[in-house]
């Protein structure tokens, strides 16, 4: 399998308009799939965009041949026991939902959330099922983009953040079929999974193949990190240069759970020219005679 199985593209700065930013973004990093917010990534504002603008991005990325996804807000939490937030994270979903469908996006990612302490560990889920099921239904009778729950790096009492907990997660909202998943690379290293052993990344794709079924994952965020495994922290880190290291990427890009699957990185960098540089070395190691062979289960 190679990485033309698997299009490679980076989350893309939108400043100054979604198609007028994103576009040349697009262009400039080689990027075959894209991520963009739609709204303030670090607080509640909402906004209505340019109708102009949004259609130029969808008619854009179809001409590229480019799929989209939209990454709602960081504070979005489904699990809060503050009423206020989350009654504020169903509406930014909302939002992120039909800005979504009038751009073409594939998916809409939002982070799984937490439940803040021990406390309110129980009722977190049976809040989150009530808020997310109305959505998702919502969602799936219009036909736009699908929800994809990133699992976090931990901490919080998180409401998923290993493999395992997907499951679980999956099972609060009936394994309702407008759901999927996004797997972050530097979240699962946070949360405990070994994906710089030898074969690690292997088993944690074979895992979660187990778990809820390839046909779950929709979208992969390639991150290597600046952490220790088990850290709880996320912190992005160029790839190959983190504690991860190029041959984890390898596994990741030659798996046959992520084949089709598009890839995004999330790297630090100040413009296009650092995701360019990553989106370059992930094909590199898609493409690597014997990537990917380093134990586990195949």
């Amino acid at each position: 399998m190679t990485g033309a199985l698997r299009p490679v593209g980076a989350h893309a700065s939108v400043a100054g308009g979604l198609a007028r930013a994103g576009l040349p973004y697009i262009r400039n990093a080689e990027a075959r799939a894209v991520q963009v917010y739609v709204s303030n990534p670090r607080g509640w504002a909402l906004s209505a965009g340019d109708p102009a603008q949004d259609e130029a991005f969808r008619s854009g990325c179809a001409e590229l041949k480019v799929p989209s996804f939209i990454h709602a807000s960081l504070l979005v939490n489904l699990g809060s026991p503050t009423a206020l937030t989350v009654q504020r994270s169903v509406a930014t979903l909302a939002h992120a939902l039909e800005r979504g469908a009038r751009t073409g996006a594939a998916g809409v990612v939002y982070h799984a959330g937490s439940a803040v302490d021990e406390a309110h560990a129980d009722a977190a889920l049976v809040r989150m099922r009530e808020v997310l099921l109305p959505l998702l239904d919502s969602a799936a009778a219009a036909g736009g983009p699908r929800l994809l729950v990133e699992p976090t790096a931990g901490g919080g009492r998180s409401l998923a953040s290993r493999i395992e907990d997907l499951e679980p997660y999956l099972a609060a909202l009936d394994h309702h079929p407008w759901l999927g998943f996004c797997l972050d690379t530097c979240h699962a290293w946070a949360a405990g999974h070994d994906l710089a052993r030898p074969g690690g990344m292997t088993e944690a794709l074979d895992l979660l193949d187990a778990t809820v079924g390839r046909e779950r994952l929709h979208l992969v965020h390639a991150n290597d990190s600046k952490d220790t495994c088990g850290s709880l922290r996320d912190r992005h880190e160029t790839i190959g240069k983190g504690t991860l290291g190029e041959a984890a990427f390898a596994e990741l890009m030659t798996h046959p759970v992520t084949a089709g699957i598009p890839v995004i990185v999330e790297t630090p960098t100040e413009r296009w020219h650092g995701h360019a540089s990553d989106i370059a070395t992930l094909r590199r190691l898609a493409a690597r005679p014997g990537a990917g062979r380093r134990g586990g289960r195949r």
